[in-house]
């Protein structure tokens, strides 16, 4: 069983969100809103809410509890850009861009508390840069300049 909540036009910006949707992604809700509790982003605040929203979404619907549900998915997207224009010197006026995001919350109840791993990326190959280094590049004029 899965239950959704999104949060639309939330005054946050997406960059900030993210960062704090990242700590919850994969956790069991419980554990994912004592996180928001204690987190110090002020993001933390209306991603919390949608949290709770969306566990209440699944108590009333699926008749789960919150101890069973884990957050499953969780995403945000950039809403509409409030443009905003500060006074500057000799009159000039600078834009200012007030960002506004779209949370989304997923819950369920049917898939196992995980993290979401990063793939793991295949060994890079250290590319030649000739004998000396790059001293040798940048056309060093001393010989103690290209050895070091």
């Amino acid at each position: 069983m899965e239950a959704k909540a999104r949060a639309r036009y939330v005054r946050v910006t997406p960059r900030k969100a993210r960062r704090v949707v990242d700590l919850i992604r994969g956790l069991p809700a419980e554990q994912a809103r004592a996180v928001l509790a204690f987190a110090p982003q002020s993001a933390s605040d209306p991603v919390g809410k949608v949290l709770a929203s969306a566990i209440a979404n699944a108590e009333y619907t699926g008749r789960a509890t919150a101890s069973s549900l884990v957050v499953s998915g969780a995403w945000v997207d950039e809403g509409p850009t409030i443009p905003r224009f500060r006074h500057r010197a000799q009159g000039r006026g600078y834009r200012i861009n007030k960002r506004t995001s779209h949370i989304t919350v997923i819950v369920s109840d049917g898939i196992e508390p995980t993290r979401r791993v990063a793939p793991e990326r295949p060994a890079t190959t250290s590319r030649a840069t000739g004998t000396r280094g790059s001293a040798s590049r940048r056309g060093a004029s001393n010989s103690n300049e290209r050895t070091g």
